[in-house]
């Protein structure tokens, strides 16, 4: 089943289920976390909660709705601080390669016979990040991205703070997840997500990872419930002044990492901190396709565009213009 999360033309919240381009609306329902906590509660899925809820009257085009601007990100909570974006890298068996080739330019001579820590994580989740199911494997490389605030719907702007170097793409399958009041983690479904991040400030020290990351994102406009295909294919591209001015295939699913998806969420999950009643989470699962490993550099007007058919509908999203950050010295001492 694919869902989605609109807006009607008075701003009302509304839940509708995808078919081709015809969206039909679940009856009396605003979100899908509501949707997603009452099928736990009633002790069935996601579908059965929408057939016993019904469809209200009418259908609605979701080419219209995107065009309009109307499609919200596909999960998401009406207070953004409980709504946490995270993400693991170095999770595809093609995904070491440019990451590698960053901390080795910064690598001295006397060292190039050496792994670079990048590697040394990647092939540890070769090693020991598909373990049998029920079972922990090595942990991989994880990262905080910001909570519900720093979201750009699917057609939006994802704009870069004034200090940023880079605004680079990345390709990549998020899991979408809510906790149930018992704290257990229930994965509501897939989405397509474009996991933006500073490629320059990373390439300077592999230390400066975190701060790389602390971009705005995107994901949607498709939920997909149920278990997400082994193989996963799809096309990321960049357009400027309506040409594309790059593009390239991309691989996901389980087929192409080094980790199983049950690792990763277990590696996350197993922090108590994440199991707060009613939370909704969003965990990026890492790609191995970037525009910035081809010299690619953004600029505001540029238009991300991710798509692959499993998900209907493509994710699209344009540079912003940079966004002014707090000034140096501007915290104030409260006396």
């Amino acid at each position: 089943m694919q869902l989605i999360q609109y807006e009607t033309v008075s701003g009302q919240r509304r839940v509708g289920v995808v078919d081709a381009d015809r969206v039909s609306t679940i009856a009396d329902t605003a979100t899908v976390r509501e949707l997603a906590l009452a099928a736990i509660a009633a002790g069935h899925g996601l579908a059965a909660e929408a057939e016993a809820r019904g469809m209200a009257d009418g259908l609605d085009s979701l080419s219209e709705l995107l065009a309009a601007g109307r499609v919200l990100p596909p999960l998401d909570h009406e207070d953004p601080a409980h709504c946490l974006i995270t993400g693991t890298g170095l999770t595809h068996t093609g995904s070491a390669d440019t990451r590698n080739a960053m901390h080795e330019a910064g690598q001295a001579k006397s060292d190039e016979h050496k792994l670079t820590d990048s590697m040394k994580v990647f092939n540890w989740g070769l090693e020991g990040g598909r373990p049998a199911p029920g079972q922990a494997g090595v942990q991989p490389e994880w990262f905080y991205k910001g909570d519900g605030r720093i979201v750009a719907r699917p057609g939006g702007e994802i704009p870069a703070p004034d200090f940023g170097k880079d605004l680079g793409e990345e390709p990549e399958i998020a899991g979408l997840y809510v906790i149930a009041d018992d704290g257990t983690p229930w994965r509501v479904g897939y989405a397509l997500g474009n996991e933006a991040s500073d490629h320059v400030t990373e390439r300077e020290n592999y230390l400066y990872l975190a701060h790389s990351k602390l971009r705005y994102c995107s994901f949607g406009p498709i939920l997909l419930t149920g278990e997400l295909p082994q193989s996963v294919e799809g096309t990321s591209r960049i357009r400027r002044n309506g040409a594309v001015l790059w593009e390239k295939p991309f691989l996901s699913g389980e087929a192409h990492m080094c980790h199983t998806l049950e690792n990763l969420e277990y590696h996350h999950f197993k922090y108590r901190q994440f199991l707060g009643a009613g939370d909704v989470h969003v965990h990026f699962f890492g790609t191995a396709t970037l525009s910035f490993a081809d010299n690619i550099s953004t600029r505001a007007g540029d238009v991300f565009e991710i798509e692959s058919p499993i998900f209907g509908a493509p994710l699209r999203n344009t540079v912003g213009a940079a966004r002014r950050s707090l000034a140096p010295g501007a915290v104030r001492v409260l006396d």
